[in-house]
């Protein structure tokens, strides 16, 4: 199929319409012009004819007078019979005198003299025999001198319509100026469009091919600017996507990758040494069972990320008491953080509103929040947990003394597959998560650091329940 560019399309469709228009108007201004000449043309004919008619008038009212010799000096005497012929037609509708002295050829036709006859009055414009085309207008006088039955003038109509084509031709060179001045503005505003088109679509193609490195020149303010600067955040947002991507591919191999070796040596070590001791059983099940549960860990988080990912996350809401969960999972923890000379500090309240929500999911934020605020603090740091009502809402916080984020890197932090610290293990997708779970429940998870070395505050808010 061929293509079909903007630019001929313009042509085709815009400039095929101003063209059209123009034509319509140009041929309303052409005829406006011929019916001006010509209507002017007819009407002095007329008022030629009808001054003739009245000297004829006075004439016959004059009984010493001659009819026939009044006519006939009439016509020898006419003042513009260079331009106008004036000829007196008989009773019997033949031409016997004539201003220029020659009669015409009697098979010459004359229907204004016709149409005078019928109607009073008669004016035709048409072509002599010779192919010279005339005005002819005729005016009965029978009821003057019944001798005679018409006067009539005839002009030629060359000079008239040689002064109509120089008209036609200066309206046809002004409306060939506008099209030509049309045609240059269209193509130059065509090709503003086109050219940054051309240039987003070969950057697109690269884009395609995975090349972000490229970027569209934009000189323009107008909306193909704006579209420019789009596509260029665009790029900016792929290449960073695609950074964290493959940064996320390398991570989680890494990250699958050291469980699993771990868990293999020490299979293939208790399975090949038949005389392990007791300890060593024991410490090989315990690294198993704990490295089992890092990947398990992780691969719900996976297949979290995939079902948000794909519209099937959902939650089975209900009734929850929020420090039962929040309990757990720092039960969860404290061991661990003690095991790593870390210290946990709960500040649990008494009681708190109840939430409306998935206990399991909300369980799993607490987990994440607490997981990163030990995983990120090193031997001696220490976390602190608080719970409280705020307003119509409960609110958590996670507050550890840690490695801390930049500033720069705060805004990010919850965006799937950005990891700030490379130091620690992770996936780089569980922050992602546990705020796409918060906001399910109409809550907001916010990360707050004074920078690196300086700690991170995560704060959890969830609408409390409403009593009914």
């Amino acid at each position: 199929m061929a293509k079909k560019s903007i630019t001929k399309r313009w042509i085709i469709n815009n400039l095929g319409i101003v063209v059209m228009a123009l034509l319509i108007i140009s041929m309303a201004i052409v005829y406006a012009i011929q019916n001006y000449f010509y209507v002017s043309a007819r009407q002095y004919l007329i008022s030629k004819l009808n001054a003739v008619t009245s000297v004829l008038s006075i004439h016959s009212q004059d009984s010493s007078a001659n009819f026939s010799a009044e006519m006939r000096t009439m016509l020898e005497t006419f003042n513009e019979k260079d331009k106008i012929e004036l000829m007196a037609i008989n009773s019997k509708g033949r031409v016997v005198l004539t201003s220029s002295g020659f009669s015409p050829d009697a098979d010459d036709i004359m229907p204004d003299y016709i149409q005078a006859m019928e109607s009073g009055e008669g004016s035709k414009v048409y072509r002599l025999q010779g192919g010279e085309k005339v005005m002819a207008v005729s005016v009965p006088i029978s009821s003057i001198n019944n001798e005679y039955s018409s006067v009539r003038m005839v002009t030629s109509m060359t000079e008239i319509d040689n002064t109509i084509k120089t008209y036609i031709l200066a309206v046809a060179v002004v409306f060939m100026t506008i099209i030509l001045v049309i045609i240059t503005i269209g193509l130059y505003f065509a090709g503003s469009i086109v050219k940054p088109i051309r240039q987003i679509s070969g950057i697109t193609r690269k884009f395609a091919l995975g090349d972000f490195s490229v970027r569209i020149e934009n000189d323009s303010d107008d909306e193909i600017g704006e579209l420019c600067t789009a596509i260029n955040h665009m790029a900016d947002e792929l290449s960073t996507a695609e950074a964290m991507k493959n940064e996320f591919i390398s991570s989680v191999s890494h990250e699958l990758r050291t469980p699993l070796t771990a868990i293999k040596g020490w299979a293939e070590t208790l399975m090949l040494d038949g005389e392990t001791s007791p300890d060593t059983m024991k410490k090989g099940v315990g690294v198993i069972v704990n490295e089992t549960e890092r990947l398990q860990q992780m691969v719900e988080e996976l297949l979290d990320f995939s079902r948000m990912q794909n519209g099937h996350f959902t939650l089975q809401s209900a009734t929850m008491d929020i420090l039962a969960e929040l309990g757990d999972a720092v039960l969860i923890y404290s061991e661990k953080a003690r095991k790593e000379t870390k210290e946990i500090i709960y500040d649990e309240p008494e009681m708190l509103p109840f939430v409306f929500g998935d206990k399991n999911r909300i369980r799993q934020v607490f987990i994440n929040v607490i997981d990163n605020a030990v995983k990120y603090s090193s031997a001696g740091d220490r976390v602190t947990i608080k719970a409280y009502e705020s307003g119509d809402n409960v609110v958590v916080s996670v507050q550890d003394t840690g490695v801390g984020i930049k500033q720069s890197d705060l805004a990010k932090v919850k965006t799937k597959f950005y990891k700030a610290n490379h130091t620690r293990r992770g996936s780089g997708i569980g922050l992602a998560v546990a705020d796409e779970i918060i906001s399910m429940h109409g809550g907001t998870l916010s990360i707050d650091s004074e920078g690196e070395g300086l700690g991170t505050t995560v704060t959890i808010t969830l609408p409390a329940k409403k009593d009914k």
